[in-house]
């Protein structure tokens, strides 16, 4: 069995940095993709930052690029996000998704998933 588990989420102002971590157990050696997706009360799920397992590719949403980035710890198994200069759209809760399909960038894509850490952005 896959287990995913966010963490670092918390409250921080405009303009500030955030790291998130995704502790991943279980069947890895089957993952194809590993991504971010976040969501916002009232909004539908979204895609943020996508990597092949191997990390060999990386993808990003529009609205993070530039400022967010994907990586993998292979020693403790892990995959951050590390979210620099926060604005207030970027609010939301963010979860973690593997996938053992080939490269997908939408939720429905993803069949394993943590469940979520809130990020929340002040002005």
């Amino acid at each position: 069995q896959v287990h995913l588990a966010e963490s670092g989420g918390g409250l921080v102002q405009a303009g500030g940095s955030l790291r998130l971590s995704c502790a991943a157990s279980g069947r890895t050696s089957s993952f194809n993709t590993i991504g971010w997706f976040r969501q916002a009360p009232g909004q539908e799920r979204e895609f943020v930052a996508t990597m092949t397992w191997t990390g060999s590719a990386f993808n990003y949403a529009r609205s993070v690029k530039g400022r967010f980035a994907i990586s993998r710890d292979d020693a403790k198994n892990t995959v951050y996000l590390q979210m620099n200069s926060l604005i207030p759209e970027d609010t939301g809760l963010y979860y973690c998704a593997a996938s053992t399909y080939a490269w997908k960038m939408q939720p429905d894509w993803y069949p394993y998933w943590g469940h979520g850490t809130q990020v929340t952005v002040s002005s």
